[in-house]
């Protein structure tokens, strides 16, 4: 069941609340950057959970569905949510967002460009991230590059 398009139908485009769930993929000092279409800016892969999810079925499914690869052995980085986890998307949906953020080093499958939401994957190091990161993420992008202790909850 697509959640969005089932709460859509109920209470139109002006969305209160949403869970995301993304994932860190860190290797050799790099975090994997997907360049998003609509915003143009670039993220960590992640997306909305679905009704009956768990936070990590959230992470493993929105990371393979964006990425094609298959993440492993996932450790909670953060849990981030008030002011700075509002959007308002190009659709005119708004939201208020709690954002549990996993870290991994461990994956499976070839890195591929999938659906439509990225245009572009690609690893960055800490010194050499693009400047045009997405601004509800960058917190925690921030923290990761800082060395901030986790779990986090902001």
């Amino acid at each position: 069941m697509n959640y969005i398009k089932e709460m859509r139908k109920l209470i139109g485009n002006e969305i209160l609340f949403t869970v995301g769930c993304g994932v860190i993929i860190e290797v050799d000092n790099a975090i994997l950057l997907q360049h998003r279409t609509d915003e143009d800016n670039w993220c960590i892969p992640g997306g909305v959970m679905e009704i009956g999810e768990t936070f990590e079925e959230t992470a493993k499914r929105e990371t393979f569905e964006e990425t094609g690869l298959t993440v492993n052995e996932l450790e909670l980085f953060g849990i981030y949510s008030g002011e700075s986890c509002f959007v308002e998307y190009p659709n005119k949906d708004k939201a208020y967002s709690v954002q549990v953020i996993f870290r991994t080093t461990k994956y499976n499958g070839d890195l591929i460009q999938k659906g439509i939401e990225s245009k572009e994957h690609k690893f960055f190091s800490k010194m050499d991230l693009p400047s045009n990161l997405d601004p509800r993420q960058k917190p925690f992008i921030l923290d990761w590059i800082n060395g901030k202790q986790s779990p986090i909850v902001s």
